[in-house]
């Protein structure tokens, strides 16, 4: 695979891939350091381990670096990745329930991936916004609503800021 810089769009790249198909990545999430940290590193927030090339919850030796991880700094910042809108009659009917699947599914998704995290869950007018770490953990609670419930489900990226909006509706 190889990539090129686009002139007139510094923060992105094109991706060439070996059957001809282009698609536009980042260059990088500010919230992603450009270089790895040293391992082992240790978060003093979260007790999340840099080790073995990624984030994990593994036990850090006594003598680790510390180092806040991406997560818990996006979270102090208040600074989410992704956004999911909740809202529609079937929703409101059915409120609690669908709150509950979608904060099982950051449970599971935190247990193998410490960066993606629920940052808050809040009321809206005729809606509910999920602030999250991570764009992927937005994708997958529209996702996972989408075929549990059905309804309507949209996803907007916005390539300039590294972030997700999802929309889920019934």
């Amino acid at each position: 695979m190889k990539a090129e810089r686009t002139g007139n769009t510094p923060s992105l790249r094109v991706v060439r891939r070996p059957e001809g198909e282009r698609r536009i990545a980042h260059r990088e999430d500010p919230y992603r350091l450009g270089q790895r940290p040293v391992e082992p590193t240790l978060c003093p927030t979260c007790k999340a381990s840099f080790q073995g090339g990624r984030w994990t919850w593994e036990a850090a030796p006594a003598d680790s670096f510390e180092q806040v991880c991406p997560a818990c700094q996006r979270i102090h910042d208040k600074f989410p990745a992704g956004y999911v809108t909740l809202k529609g009659d079937f929703f409101a009917s059915h409120r609690d329930e669908i709150v509950a699947l979608v904060q099982s599914h950051e449970k599971t998704e935190k247990a193998e991936r410490p960066l993606q995290r629920i940052m808050a869950i809040e009321d809206r007018k005729d809606a509910v916004e999920i602030t999250v770490t991570d764009p992927q953990l937005a994708r997958g609670i529209a996702e996972v609503l989408h075929e549990t419930f059905k309804g309507d489900m949209k996803l907007r990226y916005s390539r300039d800021e590294n972030l997700l909006r999802a929309t889920w509706k019934r």
